[in-house]
């Protein structure tokens, strides 16, 4: 009895579901609505990206916005002035999570890369006071050491073998004996550089952010109809161009929304303090950036293969430690921007510079929807996680309650999101490592 095949030109059961013979052969996925089917089979399936995070990030800014009328008697959440501080405020953690992505989505992990640019930042701030190094050499060490970290982290794990845990934890041990040994038990040195410190205490001026939001919308536009132009010469379907203009116009209106926002001024005395921060375009183009390393180029491509079935990957012809290798690099140079983040909110390190923040990056990520697992997570995943955990932080703060507070809720929605991640890895068919 010979096997019934199936011509996917005659035969309409061969269609993907939502699709037919007309979408075929104009070259087009589908429209709008074939779309959202699609988009929802996945989510029902367990590939639900960022959307949980989405919904967590909108559900606690309502929350905070009716607990400070409430509780504080006046909107003290909601205001251009603390939205603002809680981007300076996350930009630390956003960088962060953006720089241990590289390492998740293999399925290792990096508990170093706090205290990587913890020790980086301290030999920078040395290096200025003490010895005066001019602060560009001195920032170009700070990179060197975070190159030299990956390197080595890269050796260990991809190289010799031993698990990334082990390694990195004996590097977030080590490296605190490090910063001592740098700054001294209770040491602690200023930062008084005005280009460093404009990086958190500065704003673009006012007509600077919608150039930047007119930027925005140019790259992904001309990105997009790149992206279109490619899969209609190799003879792939493209999905319906009203996903693009739907996407231009939510750019549009929400990028269109918080520039306004940020624009209107926000200082209590008679010199005005408006525009976007600085660090928020600093930050975007980093993650755009990043963005494109991950999604079109040869060596994103092997991460997400080796983070799905490193085995697989490797009998592909996919050189395997060199991928794990550069990972563990860009992760400790990326980490060190946190670092320069941080040094430029505080106006100062210590001793203890970036301990705090050990777990925090690995928790946005995870919350933001990158998979522990590996294979799974975007780099604006991780923004949205970190986006989450500030918002915590920062709302809480605002209304006054303990700091074990914020540490029990962020523990409680770290544990809700891993649990989101192995459900949902299940029911997608993925197996989760034991």
């Amino acid at each position: 009895m010979s096997a019934k095949t199936s011509n996917p030109a005659t035969d309409t059961t061969a269609l993907p579901a939502g699709g037919d013979l007309g979408l075929i052969g104009s070259g087009q996925e589908g429209g709008v609505l074939d779309q959202a089917r699609a988009w929802w089979q996945r989510v029902k399936h367990g590939d639900m990206g960022a959307l949980p995070a989405i919904g967590g990030f909108v559900v606690l800014m309502i929350l905070f916005t009716v607990l400070s009328q409430v509780i504080l008697g006046d909107q003290y959440f909601l205001t251009s002035r603390n939205i603002s501080n809680l981007m300076n405020q996350s930009a630390t953690l956003v960088m962060l999570a953006a720089a241990l992505v590289f390492v998740l989505l293999l399925g290792e992990i990096d508990l170093s890369a706090a205290v990587t640019y913890g020790v980086a930042m301290c030999a920078f701030a040395v290096l200025v006071a003490v010895y005066g190094v001019p602060w560009v050499l001195a920032l170009a060490i700070a990179f060197g050491i975070g190159i030299a970290t990956g390197f080595v982290i890269g050796f260990f794990v991809a190289k010799v073998g031993i698990p990334s845990f082990v390694v990195t934890l004996g590097l977030f041990l080590g490296y605190q004996g490090l910063e001592l040994t740098i700054i001294g038990a209770g040491g602690s040195y200023g930062i008084r550089i005005p280009e460093i410190i404009a990086i958190q205490n500065s704003n673009l001026p006012v007509w600077a952010g919608w150039v930047m939001l007119a930027v925005i919308l140019v790259i992904t536009l001309g990105t997009d109809m790149f992206d279109r132009h490619l899969r209609t010469r190799a003879g792939v379907p493209n999905r319906t161009i009203a996903l693009l203009w739907i996407k231009l116009g939510a750019i549009a209106v929400l990028g269109g929304g918080l520039v306004y926002f940020f624009n209107l001024d926000r200082s209590q005395s008679v010199n005005p303090i408006q525009g976007v921060p600085l660090v928020v375009p600093i930050a975007l183009a980093l993650l755009w950036l990043g963005t494109l390393l991950l999604d079109r180029t040869k060596f994103g491509r092997y991460m997400y293969a080796i983070g799905g079935n490193a085995e697989a990957a490797r009998r592909s012809g996919v050189k395997v430690t060199v991928v794990k290798w550069t990972a563990f690099v860009v992760c400790s140079t990326l980490a060190v921007v946190s670092g320069l983040f941080s040094a430029s909110y505080v106006a100062s390190v210590d001793a203890a510079f970036g301990r705090s923040d050990v777990l925090s990056g690995v928790a946005a990520a995870v919350v933001g929807g990158v998979s522990l697992f590996g294979g799974r997570g975007r780099l604006s995943q991780a923004a949205i996680g970190a986006l989450v955990i500030a918002v915590i932080t920062n709302g809480l703060g605002l209304l006054n309650l303990p700091a074990g507070v914020n540490y029990l809720v962020t523990g409680g929605v770290l544990i809700l999101a891993a649990t989101v991640d192995a459900v949902s890895r299940v029911r997608s068919g993925g197996a989760v490592r034991v």
